[in-house]
């Protein structure tokens, strides 16, 4: 029998040439990362237009007219940065609504300090937003704004439009959890085991590193140990390597979150649940959903680990609006807003959702109240006795009050910003709504569009479930 010989030669050839791929590809990486990379963040032009203590209101510049009547307000969570919107050309987005018409504002929360521990969700929704929203309509001259939430930011787009539904004309939330009462999500399990009081009373703030490095322990092998060595073979991929850090730069670019923030996200909704039960109290005021009468457009990810799909499929049940969409795509937290499949199915489709649904702001005028021209024209003409000119200005200053007392109805502002009394007029006059009465929409159906096939509106690679229901 012939003894077994081992392909020495063979072996060495091998491990030769595989040292020679190593050699190149090493030498490549080396070009590549001690090239200049463009790994800039953010690079969409815009200007703040509004600021409150560290808050900032973004109004990014328009690239074509805008074609929506009603402005985009995006409110971004407190966690990380709103950057993760416009991360690169061709991967933004802002660059999506933009290229779209959408007249876009965003919410900066920037960085709290120590002085911001005290400041909790009343300061926040009672206090920001709806400062931010009341200086939008101001400065658009329009009663309502279309509000699009994201993930915690969500959350404080679902209780401000339940405290203030006058001032919100359609509502999209994004990745937002609103049902706590679920153990999919090992944050979830977590968050209920918490004691958060001597979180919050022994430090304060909690700091973004406390923060990033919990996420990390979300799912340590693929967070800290994937994706690092993906990194590892790709170096020599100056597209893969500028991506790469871009997201780094982005996960690790935290501000810290206000103690009191915290203390009643994790008290009152992971642990007690009250937001989905309408128990929530923001200030002294109910967060009643049942107040959710606007459109609602709910999005949310099928492998969200941090925000799974049963926090977030039971808000268009829990709301009061008849005009709901629910729509679940194949993808994780992030990856709804950065991955090229989810660009095409994401962002056009609250593009094409919201002009669906821009309507007019002026009241259309009613058939039974119209009056046509012939019978202005029949209408006999009475003759009138002259008024004496001091009878004719008390009777003007009186009409002058009326209309101002019923623009209150239509579009209240704060006592921090009034609106000229002009411009109220203007705007009673365009609605002629009653101050006890909201502002009367067309109908559906005489201004929606027949929607196309569910095959062109969604990608089926990309869609999991949609459900909806509308008049």
């Amino acid at each position: 029998m012939a003894k077994f010989k081992i392909p020495v030669d063979l072996i060495m050839s091998k491990l030769a040439e595989d040292a020679t791929k190593v050699q190149t590809r090493a030498q490549k990486a080396s070009e590549v990362l001690l090239d200049d990379l463009e790994t800039a963040l953010a690079q969409t032009p815009y200007d703040v237009v509004y600021q409150e203590d560290r808050v900032k209101l973004k109004h990014y510049r328009p690239r074509k007219e805008c074609k929506y009547k009603t402005p985009l307000l995006v409110v971004y969570a407190l966690i990380n940065r709103e950057t993760m919107l416009d991360l690169q050309p061709g991967r933004s987005v802002v660059e999506r609504f933009l290229d779209n018409g959408i007249d876009l504002y965003m919410i900066d929360w920037g960085y709290p300090t120590r002085k911001d521990r005290f400041l909790g969700f009343d300061d926040h929704i009672n206090g920001y937003m709806d400062n931010i929203v009341d200086f939008i309509r101001e400065k658009n001259n329009v009663p309502k704004v279309n509000l699009m939430g994201i993930c915690m930011g969500g959350a404080f787009s679902v209780m401000y439009s339940a405290i203030y539904p006058e001032k919100v004309r359609n509502l999209v939330t994004t990745v937002t959890p609103t049902n706590f009462d679920t153990d999919k999500g090992l944050l979830h399990v977590w968050m209920k085991q918490l004691d958060v009081d001597a979180v919050v009373d022994s430090c304060g703030n909690l700091s973004a590193d406390m923060m990033n490095f919990g996420f990390l322990l979300l799912n340590p092998a693929r967070l800290m140990i994937d994706k690092y060595v993906g990194f590892m073979e790709n170096m020599d991929n100056k597209g893969f390597v500028e991506n790469f850090i871009r997201m780094e730069k982005w996960i690790f670019d935290s501000p810290d979150l206000p103690g009191e923030v915290f203390r009643q996200f994790i008290r009152d909704c992971y642990q007690e649940n009250k937001l989905i039960q309408s128990k929530l109290k923001v200030g002294d005021k109910l967060v009643d959903l049942k107040n959710i009468t606007m459109p609602l457009l709910n999005i949310y990810g099928k492998f969200d680990h941090l925000v799974p799909p049963e926090a977030c499929n039971k808000l268009v049940d829990a709301v009061a609006s008849k005009d709901t969409e629910d729509i679940c795509l194949n993808t994780g937290h992030i990856g709804i807003y950065v991955s090229s499949k989810c660009q095409e199915a994401f962002a056009p489709k609250i593009v094409q959702w919201l002009k669906d649904r821009d309507e007019d702001i002026a009241a259309p005028v009613k058939d039974e109240e119209a009056v046509s021209a012939k019978e202005v024209e029949a209408a006999p003409v009475k003759e009138v006795e002259a008024v004496p000119a001091k009878e004719v200005e008390a009777v003007s200053a009186k009409k002058v009050e009326a209309v101002s007392a019923k623009e209150e109805g239509v579009l209240p502002v704060t006592e921090k910003r009034a609106v000229p009394v002009e411009k109220e007029v203007a705007d009673n006059i365009k609605t002629e709504a009653k101050s006890s009465e909201p502002v009367i929409s067309p109908s559906a159906e005489a201004v929606i569009s027949p929607s196309p096939p569910e095959s062109e509106k969604y990608p089926k690679s990309s869609t999991l479930a949609k459900n909806s229901k509308k008049n």
